[in-house]
C-alpha cells in the first residue's frame, strides 16, 4: 500500500480498480445529493476530486485501503481529513467518517445497503450468531421495542442448535421437580458449576418448554396431548422433550422463522462475521467490527448492547478428534471477548460425545444421539461384552470407550477403532417400528451406506462435541466487560466441567431469552457511542503483552472458517485433523 503525506493530511492509495463505479454509484451519489456537489468537481474543498483511475489528488481525502493479502480489495471510501500518522485502517476509518458527518451534514443510514463500502449500523443491540441463543435473545429484546441486529458469518440457524438431536430437559411432570433437575446438573458438572447460573437454567426450563410449544415447536406428544419425556444419560427423572431425533433442528426451525417474521425489527446480516468488538473511551462494548466473509468488507456496526452468541469450538478439532459440531464452530467468540478483557472460565474443559460415527469414513464423527441409548442400545466391545451401562455420564461413556480400544477390546474397521452400539436391541425391547417412529435420522444416517440400524449394530467412538467452558457470564449472562452479554455454547459456567444430555438446547434458550430480557431493560438508558469514541485499543493492549509474554505466532485469530485439505496431493501423507488413519 502507497502512503502520501500533502498539507498536513494522511492520503491512502490502494486498489482504484477494483469496485470504482459501486463506489460512485452508491456512495459517492447519496453524499453528493446532501452536499450538492458532483462526483468528480471540487466546490470550496468539500467534496473530493479523482483522476480517471481513481486515485486522490487533493484533500480532504479519500481512504482507499487494501488488504495485500486479498485478491478483492477492502473498499472503504470516506470523505476527510487527519494531521497524524497512518493508524489501524478501522480506527482510521472511524475518524475519517466522525469528520465526514460532522462537516458536510451526511446523514448515514440504518440499512447496510444504503450507505455505500464502508458501513455504519447505528442499533441499539447487536447479535452475533444466528444461533439457537442469537434467535432467542434478539426474539426478546425485539419484544421490549429494541431494534436489533444479527450478524452471523453464515446463514441464521447454521448453528450447533441445528445439530442437536436427542432432546431439551425441563422438570414439568408430576413426578419431578426444578430442585431434582437441580441436583442431577449440577452433580453431572462435577459440582463445578456456578449455582446461580444452574439454578436460573432448571427454574426456567418449564417455562422455556411451554415458550417453544406455543411459539409452533412440533414436540412428541402422547394422544391426549401429553409430552412425551424419556430418560438421558445422568438423569434421575424422565425429563427429555424431543421432536422425535430432530430436536435442535426443530427447535432452530421454528426460532428462525419467529426472527425473519419481525423484519421491521430484527435485520439479519448472513455471511458476515464479527471479527473484533468495538469498545468506547469508558470501557464499555459498543459494537463490533464486521466482515463479508466473501468479499473481504469490513463493516462496522454501533450498538448500545452486544450480545455474542457465536457457539462452540468443534472445528478447533483439539486432540485431533473429529467433531459433530457445524462449519463454523471456531470459539470466535471466545477470542473477542477474551481480547475485549472478559474472563473465561473452565476452558480447558471440553465434552466428547461418546457416540460419534466411527464407521463409514463419510460419517466419521457425526453424532449419533444418546436417545439411542436411551431407548435400550448397549455398548459392546469386541469380545460381546456389555462392559459399561449405556447412560453413564457423557465423560464417563466417552472414557469407557476410549479405554477399551487403548486395550485392545476395540473393533478394528479401517477407519476409526471403535466399539459396538447394539441399535436391534431397541426394537427387541419396544417392537418392530419403533427405530423409524423414534430415531428416524439415525436410520436415513446409516442407510445411505447399506447399514440398516434396525438388523445391524453400528461402529462408535468418541467425537469432540461440546465447549463446557466459556465466557464467565452471571444469572444475567453479563461478562466482565459492560454492555457486553453473552448466552448459549459460548458462555461458561452453566455445565460446570460436563453437561448432561438435553440440557444445552435448554441452555441456549433460557439463557439466550435471559440476555434478550436484560439487553431489552438496558438499551432504554444507554445512548449510542459518538464515531469519535470508538476505539480498538484493547487489541493493541492485547497484542502488547502477548509480545511481553514471550508468545509468538502469526496465526489469524479469530478463526472464522477451519482449514481442511482432504484430497490435496500437495499435503499428502500431512496429519488431517478429525481422522485417525
Amino acid at each position: 500500500m502507497e502512503k502520501t503525506h500533502k498539507s498536513g493530511f494522511v492520503n491512502i492509495v490502494g486498489n482504484p480498480n477494483v469496485g470504482k463505479s459501486t463506489f460512485i454509484n452508491s456512495f459517492a451519489g447519496k453524499a453528493c445529493t446532501k452536499t450538492g456537489n458532483k462526483p468528480g468537481v471540487t466546490k470550496g474543498k468539500q467534496w473530493i476530486r479523482f483522476n480517471k483511475e481513481l486515485e486522490l489528488l487533493d484533500t480532504p481525502g479519500i481512504l482507499w485501503p487494501k488488504f495485500d493479502d486479498q485478491k478483492v480489495g477492502l473498499h472503504i471510501a470516506m470523505i476527510g481529513s487527519i494531521n497524524e500518522d497512518i493508524l489501524d485502517q478501522n480506527e482510521l476509518a472511524i475518524k475519517l467518517l466522525d469528520y465526514m458527518m460532522t462537516n458536510y451534514n451526511i446523514e448515514l443510514k440504518d440499512n447496510y445497503n444504503d450507505c455505500g463500502h464502508m458501513i455504519f449500523s447505528n442499533n441499539q443491540k447487536t447479535f452475533q450468531g444466528g444461533s439457537g441463543a442469537g434467535c432467542s435473545a434478539a426474539i426478546m429484546a425485539s419484544e421490549a421495542g429494541a431494534k436489533v441486529l444479527i450478524a452471523t458469518k453464515l446463514r441464521p440457524g447454521d448453528a450447533n442448535t441445528m445439530m442437536a438431536e436427542g432432546g431439551i430437559q425441563a422438570a414439568d411432570k408430576p413426578n419431578d421437580s426444578p430442585a431434582q433437575h437441580y441436583l442431577d446438573c449440577y452433580g453431572g458438572g462435577h459440582f463445578d458449576g456456578k449455582p446461580e447460573l444452574v439454578y436460573t437454567l432448571v427454574n426456567k426450563a418449564p417455562s422455556v418448554i411451554k415458550w417453544l410449544n406455543d411459539l409452533g415447536v412440533e414436540f412428541d406428544k402422547m394422544e391426549d396431548g401429553t409430552m412425551v419425556t424419556t430418560h438421558g444419560g445422568g438423569t434421575s427423572r424422565k425429563r427429555m422433550h424431543a421432536c422425535k431425533d430432530y430436536s435442535g433442528a426443530e427447535i432452530m426451525r421454528t426460532l428462525r422463522d419467529e426472527v425473519l417474521n419481525r423484519p421491521d425489527q430484527i435485520t439479519v446480516v448472513d455471511f458476515t462475521a464479527a471479527v473484533e468488538i468495538i469498545k468506547n473511551d469508558k470501557g464499555e462494548a459498543c459494537g463490533a467490527v464486521l466482515m463479508n466473509v466473501e468479499t473481504g468488507e469490513l463493516r462496522i456496526a454501533k450498538a448500545k448492547v452486544v450480545i455474542i452468541a457465536t457457539g462452540g469450538a468443534g472445528r478447533m478439532h483439539y486432540q485431533g478428534f473429529p467433531t459433530s459440531n457445524h462449519y463454523g464452530a471456531t470459539a470466535d467468540g471466545l477470542v473477542m471477548a477474551y481480547r475485549a478483557g472478559a474472563k473465561l472460565l473452565y476452558q480447558d474443559s471440553l465434552q466428547y460425545h461418546p457416540t460419534g460415527a466411527a464407521y463409514p469414513s463419510q460419517i466419521l464423527g457425526k453424532l449419533v444421539t444418546e436417545k439411542v441409548r436411551s431407548l435400550g442400545a448397549k455398548l459392546i466391545n469386541k469380545n460381546g461384552e456389555v462392559y459399561i451401562h449405556p447412560l453413564e455420564t457423557r465423560d464417563v461413556n466417552a472414557s469407557g470407550i476410549i479405554r477399551e480400544v487403548r486395550e485392545g477390546r476395540g473393533v478394528e474397521n479401517g477407519v476409526q477403532t471403535a466399539v459396538w452400539l447394539d441399535t436391534p436391541m431397541i426394537e427387541m425391547i419396544h417392537g418392530e417400528g419403533t427405530i423409524l417412529k423414534s430415531i428416524p435420522a439415525m436410520y436415513n444416517m446409516f442407510i445411505k451406506y447399506g447399514i440398516d440400524i434396525r438388523k445391524e449394530p453400528i461402529l462408535v467412538y468418541p467425537t469432540l462435541h461440546y465447549q463446557n467452558g466459556g465466557v464467565e457470564i452471571n444469572a444475567t449472562c453479563h461478562s466482565d466487560v459492560a454492555n457486553l452479554l453473552v448466552a448459549g455454547e459460548a458462555s461458561g459456567g452453566v455445565h460446570g466441567t460436563n453437561r448432561l444430555m438435553g440440557n444445552s438446547l435448554l441452555d441456549v434458550v433460557v439463557f439466550g431469552r435471559e440476555a434478550g430480557i436484560e439487553a431489552g431493560k438496558m438499551f432504554k438508558n444507554i445512548s449510542l457511542t459518538d464515531t469519535n469514541k470508538l476505539t480498538l485499543k484493547h487489541v493493541k493492549d492485547f497484542e502488547a503483552e502477548r509480545d511481553k509474554a514471550g508468545i509468538k505466532g502469526d496465526v489469524v485469530s479469530p478463526k472464522v472458517f477451519p482449514t481442511y485439505y482432504h484430497g490435496n496431493p500437495e499435503f499428502e501423507g500431512k496429519a488431517i485433523p478429525g481422522a485417525s488413519k
